[in-house]
């Protein structure tokens, strides 16, 4: 290999490293051989059971760039490939009167080994010719085994990431059936307890005292259900068997209704509303409701005696409403992992959750098109922002 060869070869490689993703490295990949092997369109096709193949990567850089009938791409051809395990080529019918160019596709498929099995198929055309030469067949298969290698590289890198995702949940269960485990023996301890307490034959109980014990019952009761339903709706939300009933609705007014009931049950809470005029949207008055006084549950524990402040806006994006407290706030390293189911951030002052609640909230606000995320300075406090959609006429 002379020294000119072996530097553009350095310069590709390393041009291709710095792509962002696999789809920009192939386009570099194809693209800088084009002077030496020239084609107007090119794809990649995996098999697929339902249709046969299926096309992961398709580019047209030549002539006829907007032509996109299934002939120029190869889908057929790609399937004989598959059939065989061999290159395979298509030309025109031979003594053809055709004079659109566009309507003469010269066709090269190759086979893509992807470790040890036929994981793909490359398909290049050129309209109008030339033939393909053995010389062009070369610089294809050279090609196709560079673009087996990035196909197998992303392959790699999604099995890393579900392998990730995988054991992130495993922790998050294991946590949380550590989590629910105190959670669920606590209520019941409490009920246990103070049952037999009032139970117990050789004691007598004034009434203020069976008034305590039975209050502190129903406290726990209530506590216990709460639980339950929290765990029965993560699992709804998360197999998508909630039905939401969406209808016009002032996410203005439901707030400010949701802050009043909470205020009432917490005197000490100071809410405040910088809200514009904003229009109605469609939406899920329920579900809504319960996004809002999660946020509101949430700020009490984990920012107690902080000012919330309520501001909601109408921007192009959407209606967004931003919920922030003035408390301790979140650490930066926590806010990715906020609305994952079971999550709990490390270290919460004592707070007992089972690390559902911003779940549910999220898995009801992606019910409704919407966006939702946290922000966070240290020392001043948390902001939930929500975009819901706005209809396009309102």
């Amino acid at each position: 290999m002379d020294s000119q060869a072996l530097d553009f070869l350095h310069v590709l490689f390393k041009e291709i490293a710095r792509q962002p993703d696999w789809l920009s490295a192939l386009d570099t990949l194809f693209v800088s051989l084009r002077g030496d092997f020239v084609f107007d369109n090119v794809a990649i096709f995996r098999p697929d059971q339902r249709t046969g193949v299926e096309a992961v990567y398709a580019r047209a850089v030549g002539r006829g760039k907007t032509a996109e009938a299934d002939a120029t791409w190869g889908g057929e051809l790609a399937g004989q490939v598959f059939a065989t395990g061999k290159t395979a080529m298509q030309t025109p019918r031979e003594g053809s009167q055709e004079k659109d160019r566009l309507k003469l596709a010269y066709l090269l498929g190759l086979p893509m080994q992807i470790g040890w099995r036929l994981g793909g198929a490359l398909v290049f055309t050129r309209f109008g010719g030339p033939p393909y030469t053995d010389e062009h067949l070369k610089i294809a298969d050279v090609l196709a085994s560079w673009a087996s290698s990035l196909l197998a590289h992303h392959g790699f890198q999604q099995a890393q990431e579900q392998l990730d995702s995988v054991q992130q949940q495993m922790r998050l269960q294991d946590d949380f059936v550590s989590t629910i485990s105190h959670e669920l023996k606590t209520p019941l301890g409490f009920i246990k307890g103070y049952s037999t307490s009032l139970l117990r034959q050789d004691t007598t109980w004034d009434e203020s005292t069976k008034r305590e014990f039975l209050g502190i019952i129903d406290e726990e009761s209530d506590r216990l259900t709460n639980l339950i339903d929290h765990m029965l709706e993560s699992a709804r939300l998360q197999s998508h068997s909630v039905r939401f009933k969406f209808a016009p609705l002032r996410l203005d007014a439901l707030v400010r209704d949701v802050a009043a009931r909470v205020t009432s049950q917490n005197p000490e809470l100071q809410v405040a509303f910088d809200m514009e005029d904003v229009p109605p949207i469609q939406g899920d008055s329920n579900r809504l409701t319960q996004v809002f006084e999660n946020l509101f549950s949430n700020a009490l524990k984990y920012a107690p005696n902080a000012a919330i402040t309520v501001r909601m806006r109408r921007e192009p994006s959407g209606l967004h409403c931003i919920f922030a407290d003035n408390g301790e706030g979140i650490p930066d390293d926590y806010l990715p992992f906020l609305f994952e189911r079971f999550y709990r951030v490390p270290g919460d002052r004592g707070v007992t959750g089972t690390g559902l609640g911003l779940y549910i909230c999220k898995q009801i606000v992606l019910a409704h098109r919407g966006k939702i995320w946290a922000e966070s300075n240290a020392d001043r406090g948390a902001a939930f922002h929500i975009e819901l959609p706005v209809p396009a006429a309102a």
